[in-house]
């Protein structure tokens, strides 16, 4: 299973930076990880996200917060706190709190321990073809992308292939 990582402001990996890779996200696999619930979840996010996939072009950082959720539910807030009501007439102030407490509730799931709020970067559909291309010329494809990373590069440039065509188509007309 994947597991979202934040860098510490170590030189990890042998990688060097001037802010120490502070905030520095990436995603590490670890075949142990989650139980069987937790995997189930994830390969049904999955499926549901590929099924979907010409109608929500993001995948809602699903994984993260599905990890998130799970590591930061013990800060205190209330992240089922029930939906309220509202009409534009009645907005009482335990109306406003409920919805408050919701929203922080929401929101401190989503925090990464540093203060950020990680998300999708939609560039690697730019980036990752060159980057493919770029290791399997130089003979470096198995050495740099382990098959986990590969499976799930497949996985991504599948569900936004349709994407990606239309982008190739736009370019070519452009030409």
């Amino acid at each position: 299973m994947w597991k979202l990582k934040v860098s510490q402001g170590d030189d990890e990996h042998g990688l060097k930076s001037f802010n120490r890779h502070v905030g520095r996200q990436y995603w590490e696999f670890d075949p142990n990880l989650g139980t069987p619930q937790d995997r189930a979840r994830v390969e049904l996010a999955r499926n549901h996200f590929t099924s979907n996939r010409f109608r929500a072009k993001q995948s809602s950082d699903l994984l993260m917060r599905f990890q998130f959720a799970r590591e930061n539910s013990s800060i205190g807030y209330e992240t089922k706190v029930p939906l309220a009501k509202v009409n534009n007439s009645s907005g009482t102030e335990e109306t406003v709190k409920m919805a408050l407490r919701r929203a922080l509730g929401f929101y401190s799931t989503l925090q990464s321990h540093d203060g950020f709020w990680p998300a999708d970067y939609g560039g690697p559909l730019f980036l990752l073809p060159g980057l493919v291309i770029g290791l399997f010329v130089t003979g470096a494809l198995d050495i740099i992308l382990p098959s986990q990373h590969r499976q799930e590069i497949r996985r991504y440039l599948y569900n936004h292939q349709v994407l990606l065509i239309n982008i190739i188509s736009i370019c070519l007309v452009e030409i």
